[in-house]
């Protein structure tokens, strides 16, 4: 039996129809942290996770909208870099 993969950091951004944008904006912040425009990330446990699927799934229009959910193990095993208007401190920047 394979083992199920819990994930507890995600990244989530979209674009969809300017009708829809502040209601999947408002599902977002509800879950995760605001970062950049249309992008969301923070903390996620799995139950959290699939409340905030169903939620966009009652929102957006799948024919015309595109969300995009990126899973994590944890905050710690990904690279980030920022180009451009960035001023947003990450850990790596700190370091750098």
């Amino acid at each position: 039996m394979a083992k199920k993969i819990n994930y507890n950091y995600a990244f989530v951004f979209y674009d969809v129809g300017e009708k829809r944008v502040q209601k999947v904006f408002k599902v977002c912040k509800k879950y995760l942290s605001h970062f950049q425009k249309s992008v969301f990330r923070g903390e996620m446990t799995p139950s959290k996770l699939i409340q905030l699927k169903n939620d966009l799934k009652k929102v957006i229009d799948k024919e015309e909208d595109f969300v995009c959910i990126i899973k994590l193990m944890n905050d710690n095993v990904f690279g980030e870099e920022i180009l451009g208007n960035g001023d947003i401190d990450t850990g790596e920047t700190l370091i750098l």
